[in-house]
């Protein structure tokens, strides 16, 4: 089955991009035909692979309102097997206009449609809101992950993603499973990272990755070079937890 997982969480500064970015880079080494579609009106994702997300002709709010098919809008990138359906501030447009729409919540899932086939695994990097595209990308998804930063008030406003999640599957998206919480910008020399990570574990379970993504400086370094951090520094702490994680959720 296709794995389209959409990496979600209304906080900012939690992770999210980096793990789209690098976890979908990460399934491509592994040689996966991997699809990322960069859903969040910043275009982080987009310019975090090389991509000049203002100098597009058209990215994926052109398919969302249906004015292009998502395979006119697809880019290679430099990453081995991974394509980007980029995205820039166009988007921001697309939550008012869809607002009257039929079946607007489903938007997302009729442009990828006509490209499920091409590809393993399909990736969603999601705006930091509980709005319109947000609830696109959970009723398009077959899995949800969660990234949570081992930082103060890391659980809050989790469980109103869940139930976010829940009303989705109770009325959208009847089979969309929780694919895992990922603990991010651990730093080990720090308490309060162990007693996070602890609580966040005693919480969730086994519904957590066994990965955790360790603080890094490459790893924050690696998009402003509009790279992967295997482009990057391949030999770096960050790539070794991303490639990791692949093989986690490639086992999931």
């Amino acid at each position: 089955m296709k794995k389209i997982i959409a990496i979600v969480n209304q906080k900012g500064g939690v992770g999210k991009t980096t793990t789209s970015v690098n976890l979908a880079a990460a399934l491509g080494i592994y040689e996966k035909k991997t699809l990322l579609i960069d859903f969040d009106p910043q275009g982080n994702a987009s310019s975090g692979l090389g991509i000049d997300k203002d100098d597009l002709k058209y990215n994926i709010y052109h398919s969302l309102i249906g004015e292009k098919p998502l395979k006119d809008v697809i880019v290679s990138t430099s990453s081995e097997n991974l394509d980007l359906a980029p995205s820039n501030i166009d988007l921001t447009g697309a939550e008012i206009e869809l607002v009257k729409e039929f079946a607007r919540e489903q938007k997302l899932t009729e442009a990828i449609k006509s490209v499920k086939d091409d590809y393993e695994y399909i990736l969603i990097d999601c705006p930091p809101s509980l709005g319109l595209l947000t609830v696109n990308a959970l009723t398009a998804c077959t899995d949800v992950l969660v990234p949570i930063q081992c930082e103060y008030y890391a659980l809050e406003g989790v469980s109103q993603l869940l139930n976010t999640v829940r009303l989705i599957q109770k009325n959208l998206n009847p089979d969309l499973n929780i694919l895992g919480i990922l603990l991010t910008l651990y730093d080990k020399r720090l308490n309060l990272s162990r007693q996070v990570s602890k609580e966040v574990r005693r919480y969730f379970k086994e519904q957590v990755f066994n990965t955790i993504i360790n603080r890094n400086v490459k790893l924050s370094e690696a998009p402003s070079f509009g790279k992967s951090i295997f482009h990057y520094d391949i030999s770096s702490i960050g790539a070794k937890n991303y490639l990791k994680l692949a093989t986690e959720v490639l086992e999931r």
